[in-house]
């Protein structure tokens, strides 16, 4: 082996070594735009610009797409954050076509709910909303890989009745249209046996750093599990 070889084989071996730690998403094949939308968990105060810096925001959008594209770079990833502070379905239906439909991505993951909570929106009018939503994302793109993540909340030990009734409804879209479903509860209830609940989520909804790292890892885990079993789908 000769010198150039052995430097060029000790600059790879970085590389290497984090292709080796990260588990590979199925979904995500060469050139893949990848959709997150929904609310403040999701903006986290992300650039309105084309600054590299800040577009996708300091949470767990920012976490996946720094992990999977630095892991992968030769599949040229494109993560989209669409995330705004404070929506509901019903804002996410006004500007649906903008944000999603035109947008054309291969993968779509949606986390809403939480401020439907908070702003008292009618369960059975979140379902058709949401419902809807999907149901137009599908028809412009029969082979949209789809992830409806569970909205959450502090855990506390004790989950409001009609937040389990939100997150149910989100389990039953997951299964109506075929997509992946990341339980976020869950997630959070059990980091708190780790730690107190402030530890990973400041207030009542909106997660610390730490608790953005769990729903990244929780989203990468289920989502490379699912469509790791699901091939029937390829994206182009």
């Amino acid at each position: 082996m000769n010198k150039i070889t052995t430097l060029t084989a000790l600059l790879l071996a970085p590389l290497a070594a984090l292709q080796a730690a990260v588990e590979p998403i199925p979904a995500f094949t060469t050139g893949a735009r990848i959709l997150f939308i929904g609310d403040s968990i999701t903006d986290m105060n992300r650039g309105r610009s084309a600054d590299p810096n800040h577009i996708l925001g300091h949470g767990y959008v920012f976490l996946i797409a720094a992990r999977q594209g630095a892991a992968f770079p030769e599949l040229q990833l494109d993560f989209v954050n669409r995330g705004i502070s404070g929506n509901t379905v019903l804002d996410l239906e006004k500007r649906w076509k903008q944000d999603m439909i035109d947008l054309k991505p291969d993968m779509l993951s949606v986390l809403i709910g939480v401020n439907d909570h908070t702003k008292k929106i009618p369960l059975d009018q979140y379902e058709q909303v949401y419902d809807k939503l999907i149901g137009e994302a599908r028809a412009a793109n029969p082979n949209l890989k789809l992830v409806l993540c569970a909205p959450f909340l502090k855990p506390t030990g004790q989950i409001d009745d009609k937040m389990e009734k939100r997150q149910e409804i989100v389990a039953k879209l997951a299964k109506k249209y075929g997509a992946a479903h990341v339980k976020l509860q869950p997630v959070m209830d059990e980091a708190a046996k780790r730690a107190p609940a402030d530890y990973w989520v400041w207030d009542k909804v909106h997660p610390t750093y730490r608790g953005h790292q769990l729903m990244a890892d929780e989203w990468e885990r289920e989502v490379g599990a699912f469509f790791k079993a699901d091939q029937k789908v390829t994206v182009k």
